[in-house]
C-alpha cells in the first residue's frame, strides 16, 4: 500500500489518537484488539451498522478473514471507543436472521444512499448485491455481523 493509500486508511485511527473521535459521532466505532499470534495491540475504526442497546453491531466487511475479527475470535477485544464513550468490550457473532434484520434496518435507515450502499457491498461480496432477503442471507452468511458491548 502506497503512503497516501495508508494515510487516508489510517485519518479516522488517527482522529481517535488525538482524543477527535467523538467527530464520527456514533456512527463509527474504534475497537482496540491484541494479536492473535503477536499479542501486540492494535485499533480499527469500523461503521456502526446497528444498535442494540447498549450493544454496537459491526460487519466484518472483508469477511472471516478480515485481521480483527480473527483477532478477537482468538482474544477477547480489549476497548471500544463510541464517541466519547470509553468501555472494555466483550463480542459475539451475531447468528443468520439477527443480521439480515440489523442488515434491513441498516438500508432502511441508509434507503437516500441505498444504491452507493449496494454498489460498495456489491464490491465487498464480489458478486451484484441488490437489497433482497435472499442477497442479505447470503451476505450474512459471507460477512460476519459482530456485537460489541461493555464487559459487565
Amino acid at each position: 500500500m502506497n503512503r497516501v493509500a495508508r494515510f487516508v486508511f489510517r485519518a479516522p485511527v488517527r482522529l481517535y489518537d488525538n482524543g477527535l473521535g467523538w467527530l464520527l459521532g456514533r456512527r463509527f466505532l474504534c475497537l482496540t484488539h491484541l494479536g492473535r499470534k503477536s499479542g501486540r495491540r492494535y485499533r480499527t475504526v469500523l461503521e456502526v451498522v446497528g444498535r442494540d442497546g447498549e450493544e454496537y453491531i459491526v460487519v466484518a466487511g472483508l469477511g472471516a478473514g478480515a485481521d480483527w475479527f480473527r483477532n478477537i475470535r482468538a482474544r477477547p477485544p480489549v476497548e471500544v471507543i463510541v464517541g466519547r464513550h470509553r468501555f472494555p468490550a466483550v463480542h459475539r457473532v451475531l447468528d443468520e436472521d439477527e443480521a439480515v434484520a440489523v442488515i434491513a434496518g441498516y438500508e432502511h435507515r441508509n434507503r437516500f444512499a441505498g444504491p452507493v450502499v449496494r454498489f460498495a457491498l456489491g464490491k465487498l461480496l464480489k458478486w451484484r448485491y441488490d437489497g433482497s432477503d435472499l442477497a442479505r442471507r447470503r451476505m450474512a452468511r459471507q460477512l460476519p455481523l459482530v456485537g460489541l458491548r461493555p464487559r459487565s
